[in-house]
């Protein structure tokens, strides 16, 4: 066959064609290289080509992974790729070069993936939107005015317009589901610890960040996961053990489910309205799937405490963080090295005392609690990823809007993802639905902790009845 077809199939269906010799690898590579010369200058998803490299590595022989032969990209914030530039989206980091591959990135490079480059971010993975000064704006292939949400905004962008089948992601506070509800992709943030944070984890420690990858199947999301989600021997905590691979998941029935649906928000927010008309037809296609649907109008949550102390944790971290670089780089941030947003949480994260960081760290454990109780009365809780569609290019963008508005505008719309991160649920993003003006719509999955399988399970056969792997935007292919 010709590679005309390249975008027609998913990862695992390159990975067969490899295997079968019905393609070679190096024809893989061509294939992703043009179309992310095709693509790429309209949506600026791929800051860093290594061209050159992945021809290299697709003509050697390739380790004997689930994945030999298909492109990948890595995203340009704290995964190590050895002699790769990473700049974390920030003109602070300009010039760094990795000295090494990090664990995650050597098991990528098992599994047989080709890497061909890095994807777009924001400063340090803050914004919820793939806009800043450094890297530039990456744009939504189905409608070039609208953001791709953030971070993991330029792996979303790669994935959807066709460039490559999958792309690593990372998630802090929504970075995988956001993108992958604003872009039309499944996206599963997994639980806290089961991809290794090594060598050094330390920008883990607060347990807010897992990595995975974004897909437009539910089978490579899940493949992958097998490959990558297995403890190091070093690690200090590890997530449960599943049963059996998370591929095999996806032939078992969910079983009949009891399915919580809430829109419940802080101060009792609205979702739009085409928001609410795809969370509706999600809840009445899954009472057609049998399972047991259950109104929870009201989540009972301390949201204000929730949020003020992972603030106060997550101004800590950033400061430490940026600590670190100083270090590394042998010179302290000036503001012209950082964008207004990065700098206003710089610069206010220096103002948190250790009384404040350990209140935030003691109510971030009562809120999980908090949370974790409630699947007691339930199995899966599905919400919307976000109040609304994709906000306009602009409206979130970290360099033009003023910090405090900046923040308010983010807090109205994305407010769903991030107790997850807090608990360490695993949590995934489905395309279910579009919008009145064709911009993909999200909606989030999560199940209890270290129970990926019920979500792959459900997650098969949601796709099954309703499919959406021929739904393309405009920039495609």
């Amino acid at each position: 066959m010709g590679f005309a077809e390249y975008d027609q199939f998913d990862a695992t269906g390159l990975a067969r064609l490899v295997q079968d010799q019905e393609v070679t690898p190096l024809e893989l590579v061509e294939a992703a290289i043009a179309r992310i010369e095709r693509r790429n200058p309209a949506l600026n998803a791929v800051v860093h080509k290594a061209y050159d490299q992945a021809r290299l590595t697709a003509m050697a022989p390739l380790p004997n992974g689930p994945f030999a032969g298909v492109p990948f990209l890595i995203k340009d914030i704290d995964l190590n790729v050895a002699g790769w530039p990473m700049t974390n989206g920030s003109a602070f980091l300009k010039g760094y070069v990795s000295p090494r591959d990090d664990e995650l990135t050597r098991r990528y490079r098992t599994a047989g993936l080709v890497f061909v480059g890095k994807t777009n971010t924001p400063e340090f993975g803050i914004p919820a939107t793939t806009e800043g000064r450094h890297l530039g704006v990456c744009r939504n292939p189905w409608n070039l005015g609208f953001s791709t949400g953030g971070s993991s905004g330029g792996a979303a962008a790669a994935v959807a317009s066709g460039m490559v089948p999958m792309a690593h992601a990372s998630d802090g506070l929504g970075s995988i589901r956001t993108p992958a509800s604003q872009c039309g992709l499944v996206g599963l943030k997994p639980t806290q610890n089961r991809n290794p944070g090594g060598p050094d984890d330390a920008g883990r420690a607060h347990g807010l960040v897992v990595d995975h990858v974004l897909t437009r199947t539910v089978r490579d999301c899940a493949a992958m996961l097998d490959w990558t989600g297995r403890p190091e021997d070093d690690a200090p905590y590890t997530a449960p053990a599943k049963a059996r691979a998370f591929v095999d998941e996806l032939a078992e029935p969910p079983g009949r489910l009891r399915i919580a649906f809430s829109t419940d928000t802080p101060r009792k927010l609205v979702p739009h309205a085409d928001v609410q008309a795809v969370f509706d037809a999600s809840v009445k296609q899954l009472e057609a799937l049998g399972h047991i649907l259950i109104d929870k109008p009201d989540l009972g949550i301390d949201w204000r405490r929730m949020y003020r102390a992972q603030g106060a944790v997550g101004s800590a971290m950033f400061v430490a963080s940026i600590t670190d670089w100083a270090k590394v780089l042998g010179r302290e941030p000036r503001e012209d090295d950082l964008e207004p947003l990065a700098w206003d949480s710089y610069r206010r994260g220096q103002e948190v005392t250790g009384a404040e960081v350990a209140e935030g760290l003691r109510n971030m454990r009562r809120a999980a609690r908090e949370v974790l109780g409630l699947w007691r009365d339930f199995d899966v809780l599905l919400t919307p990823v976000a109040l609304a569609p994709a906000p306009p290019i602009g409206h979130l963008d970290p360099v033009a809007v003023e910090p405090r508005e900046y923040n308010r505008r983010q807090g109205e719309l994305f407010l769903y993802p991030p107790p997850a991160n807090i608990t360490g649920q695993p949590s995934l993003s489905l395309p279910l639905g579009m919008s009145s003006d064709g911009l993909p719509i999200g909606m989030l999955f999560t199940a209890r902790f270290g129970d990926e399988a019920t979500l792959f399970r459900l997650a098969a056969q949601i796709e099954t009845a309703h499919p959406w792997v021929d739904r393309r935007p405009g920039i495609w292919g």
